[in-house]
């Protein structure tokens, strides 16, 4: 393997020129099932990513001091989040 070869590449564990190379044959095409309208009605959409939330959060821009963040940023991950409960507490 060399270094320019992608990282993704060497964690499939497969030469993927050799598949792109790869021509489909008619017998091939004999494997495939014929699609109808059970195996379609079955068929669900599965559109990824996060789950839309019951509150979403809205951008702001807002400037603090660097010491303020520098001291919310020390208390770990999750300082935005505490930061925002700490906020909404706030009279």
């Amino acid at each position: 393997m060399t270094a320019n070869e992608s990282a993704l590449h060497r964690s499939l564990g497969s030469d993927l020129a050799q598949v792109d190379a790869h021509v489909v044959t008619s017998d091939e095409y004999e494997e495939l099932p014929e699609i109808n309208a059970q195996m379609l009605a079955r068929a669900q959409v599965n559109r990824g990513g996060r789950p839309v939330s019951a509150n979403p959060r809205k951008l702001l821009s807002i400037r603090l001091p660097a010491d303020v963040i520098a001291r919310w940023k020390a208390t770990g991950p999750g300082w935005q989040t505490r930061m925002a409960e700490r906020l909404s507490s706030a009279p």
